[in-house]
């Protein structure tokens, strides 16, 4: 089967003037369709840099300065502005974490996804206001018809997001790319908005990128997972695989720091140290300077080697099993 999205050495740049920050850092994995993917790692890992470069979004002093992003067989980094803005939100749509990157705080809510609508499929306004008007239900917004002829400041955060989402699902892209969209919505209107993405995928074999430090959503959405840090993924296997059996000690460090993992009355376990500065990376593994596991080995870069049918970049591979509760 033919991939939906195929990264392949993803590399992205920041030029400031206390050097080169590299956010996304040799990046590659591959997206089938219907397949959900969890990327996940710490605040500055490159989680959503790396969303924002398939989706072609980086501004200066930021660049894409290396890989390719095939998207259907097609060649993103070669396309033209025309064909990305054929693209965006049509084929491929993402939902932002602060929703107010998606929504024009002076149009009304259904002008804005009429227009969503209008712009790459050739139907009656009365037809997209309809579609509109479905999206929102599927998002658990209440009294529709009023909604639609409300401005984005009339709603709270969370509504606001559900709008946003709503609009990423109109014309029922190929591939949605999700950064932490659920993070300011309660857990009733979180689970079903999971539950709608799920079925999204399995009825039209959309393809799901879902950026997240939440490993419990990772657990019960995601077929694979993809671990960050520093730029680069250092684990990508399935939900079960990388979730019960973590190989990488970033992975196994992320997945003991989750509160259920830890007794109740005792301090949480944490990973030590923190993340380094993308200007300052240490030589070799950049997750060594926190890893009890390092050894000289490790002042080389580790390359990306299979192991136990996942991909890992790692001198060290850890043996140990989890259960599956998170």
């Amino acid at each position: 089967m033919t991939p939906t999205l195929q990264v392949e050495n993803l590399q992205t740049q920041f030029h400031s003037r206390g050097g080169i920050a590299r956010a996304v850092n040799d990046v590659s994995f591959s997206i089938a369709p219907g397949e959900v993917m969890g990327l996940v790692g710490e605040s500055g890992s490159g989680k959503s840099m790396t969303g924002y470069s398939i989706m072609g979004l980086i501004d200066p002093p930021g660049e894409v300065v290396g890989g390719r992003v095939l998207f259907n067989g097609q060649d993103l980094r070669q396309a033209s502005a025309e064909q990305m803005r054929q693209i965006r939100g049509n084929r491929i749509a993402m939902i932002f974490q602060d929703p107010m990157m998606t929504l024009n705080p002076v149009l009304r809510i259904d002008t804005q996804m009429v227009e969503a609508v209008l712009a790459h499929q050739n139907v009656s306004k009365a037809t997209a206001l309809g579609l509109a008007r479905d999206a929102l239900v599927r998002v658990g917004i209440a009294a529709p018809d009023e909604r639609l002829r409300s401005y984005p400041h009339q709603f709270s955060g969370g509504m606001r997001q559900r709008v946003a989402i709503a609009i990423a699902l109109l014309n029922r892209p190929d591939l949605i790319i999700c950064d932490e969209p659920t993070t300011a919505l309660d857990v009733t209107i979180q689970g079903q908005i999971l539950f709608e993405m799920q079925k999204l995928c399995r009825e039209t074999g959309t393809a799901l990128i879902w950026i997240t430090h939440d490993l419990s959503v990772v657990a019960g959405l995601a077929d694979t997972v993809s671990v960050m840090y520093a730029g680069r993924i250092v684990e990508n296997g399935t939900v079960e695989q990388v979730l019960r059996q973590p190989r990488h000690p970033y992975t196994y460090g992320l997945i003991a720091s989750a509160p259920s993992r830890n007794a109740a009355g005792q301090p949480l376990h944490q990973i030590a140290g923190s993340t380094p500065s993308l200007l300052k990376l240490p030589d070799g593994c950049a997750f060594r300077d926190r890893c009890g596991n390092a050894s000289a080995a490790c002042s080389q870069i580790p390359e990306t080697r299979q192991l136990d049918g996942r991909s890992l970049r790692c001198f060290h591979p850890m043996e140990v099993e989890l259960c599956a509760t998170l």
